[in-house]
């Protein structure tokens, strides 16, 4: 009789949920702030050299703040065509060419040879940079799970006040080795090589990418090893004095496109952006003007402090994003309101500071903190009740009214400087701060939260 053995069965291989899962999401973190780093500073070295180039263009403090306004009023109106663009074609095609388009309007700003023509080249850098941001976004709502949604939005808007930290330090150097002019043609190089980077290492779902594997994907999409919903994203733990402070409630889904125009929280939440873009607007275009023509600055001391409110903003959007997300368990509004209100108080210290670059850039440091603590809390908010289909629009519709606001803004203090003063030029800010904060009250936090007891 035959005894038969069998060899010991190999060890099964390891679950696939036990592999681990790439990071390649913060890849893409990374390229979207370097990228969008380098288009804020496109934009933000009108305000650097504005002092020189009405040498050698005479304009009005009026029609200087009308030309800083160009762009923003051209990058305002290409938002909701952008969000068309981006719905039918993809990020990844429109991004790389709105890229490139960006830098190619850049570069001719330093070879303008009219008044006009500069006004051309302004419009064309809004139009050009217009899909931008809603790629951005766009990408964040595709490529991040909701409780890291606040982070990533905090990261891409702490790019769009890096941008301005680095402008007037190298403007200032480029200015002082060569002219202005030279500011816009250097400026126009690095978007050009990060456009070809996002082509070939970003896709428009994460799906999509050969360097997202399974177990990251699952993350990003907030689901189970049986493929099932995780629920992270679907509720939050109770705060209840906060939560009747910021009015949570559940908020029914927005899925078409009619739905997008006829909320008040999203256009609310534009609204309150509009405002607070405002202000940002106005401290990028006229603070460089005030250091030298008040505050009596050097050149190069007024490139340090015209960098101070926005090193400060980099650790405002990133802190904001983490408190949203990790503290505040998803709640948006609370960032909003801070902002709103500690802005205003920060505009009465700032015009009785003293002419002390050291004192006077740690004032703006800590402005920069405080208003950009609530900025990514704007980009987020519609991800929580808008469908990703149609949170294209709806970022289109915040960002739009955000930027018709750093449009109108500069325009505005131009004709207050003309008529009354640099002390109506800070009154004015803190009132449409507080405005912001009276608009946020109104709005819902659209959470669900989860039972007394049940944890995430």
């Amino acid at each position: 009789m035959h005894t038969i053995t069998t060899a010991p069965a190999a060890a099964p291989a390891a679950p696939l949920a036990a592999r681990r899962p790439t990071r390649y999401r913060w890849v893409v973190a990374a390229l979207f702030f370097i990228v969008y780093t380098i288009a804020a500073a496109d934009r933000a070295n009108l305000g650097v050299v504005l002092p020189f180039l009405r040498k050698e263009f005479e304009m009005s403090n009026t029609d200087a703040g009308g030309l800083v306004s160009l762009f923003l009023v051209a990058y305002a109106l290409a938002q909701l065509p952008s969000a068309w663009l981006l719905s039918k074609f993809g990020v990844r095609r429109v991004f790389t060419i709105s890229m490139i388009l960006t830098s190619i309007a850049t570069g001719l700003t330093g070879l303008v040879g009219s008044l006009l023509s500069l006004k051309l080249c302004r419009i064309g850098l809004g139009l050009a940079e217009g899909p931008l941001p809603i790629g951005v976004t766009t990408t964040i709502n595709h490529w991040f799970p909701s409780r890291e949604k606040g982070t990533a939005s905090g990261l891409f808007l702490s790019a769009v006040k890096f941008g301005p930290v680095i402008t007037p330090i190298l403007g200032a150097a480029i200015i002082a080795a060569w002219g202005w002019r030279e500011v816009f043609i250097w400026f126009s190089v690095p978007g050009v090589i990060l456009a070809i980077f996002w082509y070939f290492l970003v896709t428009n779902k994460p799906g999509e990418s050969r360097f997202v594997n399974a177990e990251e994907l699952a993350v990003i999409e907030e689901k189970a090893p049986d493929g099932s919903s995780t629920g992270t994203a679907a509720t939050s733990r109770p705060m209840p004095w906060l939560d009747k402070l910021i009015r949570v409630r559940e908020v029914p889904a927005v899925t078409t496109s009619r739905g997008v125009f006829a909320s008040w929280n999203i256009l609310g939440c534009a609204l309150g952006y509009c405002c607070q873009l405002g202000i940002s607007s106005v401290l990028l275009a006229w603070i460089p003007t005030y250091l030298l023509t008040v505050k009596q600055f050097s050149i190069m001391n007024m490139g340090m402090v015209a960098a101070a409110p926005w090193v400060g903003a980099v650790f405002g959007n990133i802190l904001g994003g983490l408190l949203a997300d990790r503290v505040l368990d998803k709640r948006r509004k609370p960032g909003m309101l801070i902002s709103a209100l500690s802005t205003a108080v920060m505009m009465y210290l700032l015009i009785h500071a003293p002419a002390d670059p050291l004192q006077y850039g740690a004032l703006l440091f800590l402005t920069g903190v405080l208003l950009s603590i609530g900025f990514s809390a704007y980009m987020v908010y519609p991800m929580q009740f808008v469908s990703k289909e149609k949170f294209p629009v709806a970022n289109a519709v915040v960002n739009m009214g955000g930027q018709l606001g750093g449009a109108a803004t500069p325009w505005i203090v131009g004709m207050l400087l003309d008529h009354y003063g640099w002390d109506y030029v800070f009154g004015f800010m803190a009132a449409i701060s507080c405005l912001t904060f009276l608009v946020v009250l109104t709005i819902a936090e659209p959470l669900k939260l989860r039972p007394s007891g049940q944890q995430q």
